[in-house]
């Protein structure tokens, strides 16, 4: 048994002992915020006036300004995290892409580096970036990093006491062994996962996505790879401008959350600066909230889509609430279509989400596996003019245990960009027609009604 596999079933039990909670009911149609949107700039809040003609500008870009607006004041109301303008985005495709992004920006540092990731494996790459890491140090740039427990279990102790010993500052996030939490006197919240994917240089440059620091994701998905030694498919993004700030914000909250140990004063918030033209949200959930607000978020997008639904997701068991948001959608019009993974790292995951594919497909939802790859990647649009990328996976486990960390992007330009991930994938993925799923085999029936009865604990 793996490591990693013992931590799935001792999360598990600490769940069951802990019993079950829920998500709760979410109204997003009846959330339209009444107000004006302020948007956050380089320099503070806009004026209303700026604001709009912000707005403006965006609305222009969309086939239709109206469907824009009502994305934009559904979500106003639901999250309250702020709206920022002057900030550039870049995609980042597949593991190799994303890792020379972030090891040049940390070779650039020169104040602070702040990681927070839910898998360090002691591998080639792992260790390529300890050695960055290392090296920065050594050149007085402070590194504090935050890794999970469950998520490290099988990195050996020495990796991160390599890291404390040059002074970088580790912070161990909801250890699995209580007794590591004598000294901070955190509660054990064994259940609860750091599954966020962050790194900040400087206060001025992020990633953030779906992609963990290990030697899987070392060949791109356009490489052709063994059946035994799958590429994985995932998406990252680089962020420049404010938005940086607020993910800043989120990055020291969970260290202040954690009981970390007190941080040397650095340049966290450097002045900020005008990158770029888009509007971007920082959006961070936790189990210590009401509700997901990346979930509730998401559902406000599907319920407001008018012509497009698009989803790119690595794992995908959804609660009722957005099972039926997506079967409204496709019912009342509005094109949905689901990439999903045609092979997985979760053999439960996979087959609890197919138990869903009849419904799905009955209304008239388009699903579509990715072929020759494992699909872990986690985004979303709707309408052309809504995006998101993040860490976030449409299951139990991440819209009630886990803290979480995604971005919405507004606007076609940026969607734009993104449609190009999203026919790229389609043109690798093979449609599961209705005709085809009904005349599944009886083998696939079973594995899908023994999944769906460990659905919430996946």
């Amino acid at each position: 048994m793996s490591a990693k596999t013992l931590a799935g079933l001792l999360l598990s039990a600490a769940a069951s002992l802990a019993g079950c909670s829920g998500l709760p009911t979410i109204a997003p149609g009846t959330t339209a915020s009444t107000t004006p949107v302020q948007l956050q700039g380089p320099r503070g809040p806009l004026s209303e006036a700026q604001s709009k003609t912000v707005l403006t500008r965006l609305a222009r870009g969309a086939d239709d300004t109206q469907i824009f607006e009502r994305h934009l004041a559904r979500e106003e109301a639901v999250t309250g995290s702020p709206l920022t303008t002057g900030n550039r985005v870049q995609l980042l495709e597949d593991g190799p892409a994303t890792y020379q992004a972030m090891l040049s920006a940390i070779a650039q540092a020169r104040d602070h580096v702040h990681m927070e990731t839910y898998i360090l494996d002691d591998d080639a790459v792992g260790r390529q970036f300890v050695a960055a890491l290392l090296a920065q140090q050594a050149r007085g740039v402070q590194v504090n990093l935050i890794h999970d427990s469950a998520g490290t279990l099988s990195t050996p102790a020495a990796l991160f006491d390599q890291l404390k010993t040059a002074g970088v500052q580790v912070l161990e996030f909801n250890p699995l062994n209580p007794l590591k939490l004598l000294e901070s006197r955190r509660a054990w919240e064994v259940n609860q996962r750091d599954h966020r994917k962050l790194l900040i240089v400087d206060g001025s440059t992020a990633f953030l996505g779906g992609i963990n620091i290990s030697s899987v994701y070392s060949g791109g998905s356009s490489r052709r790879h063994s059946t035994d030694n799958p590429a994985w498919r995932d998406t990252d993004v680089q962020l420049h401008g404010p938005v940086v700030a607020e993910l800043q914000k989120l990055f020291l909250a969970s260290w202040a959350s954690q009981k970390g140990p007190a941080l040397q004063p650095r340049l966290w918030f450097p002045p900020p600066v005008k990158a770029g033209p888009l509007v971007v949200r920082a959006i961070g959930s936790t189990p210590e909230e009401p509700f997901s607000q990346i979930y509730a978020t998401l559902l406000s997008a599907i319920a407001s889509a008018q012509t497009s639904v698009q989803v790119t997701i690595a794992y995908f068991v959804p609660d009722p609430q957005l099972l039926a948001a997506l079967v409204a959608a496709a019912t009342r019009g509005v094109a949905v279509t689901l990439i999903l993974p045609s092979q997985t790292d979760s053999w439960l995951v996979f087959h609890a989400g197919r138990a869903f594919y009849e419904t799905l497909l009955s209304a008239g939802v388009q699903i579509h596996e990715r072929q020759g790859v494992v699909l872990h990647s986690k985004t979303a649009l709707i309408d052309g003019v809504w995006a998101t990328v993040g860490s976030t996976n449409l299951d139990w486990r991440s819209f009630l245990h886990n803290h979480e960390l995604n971005v919405v992007v507004l606007g076609q330009e940026f969607g734009q960009q993104l449609q190009v991930l999203i026919d790229k994938d389609l043109v690798e993925s093979k449609q599961i027609t209705l005709q085809a799923w009904r005349q599944r085999s009886p083998v696939s029936r079973v594995k899908e009604w023994f999944a769906r009865w460990w659905e919430y604990w996946l």
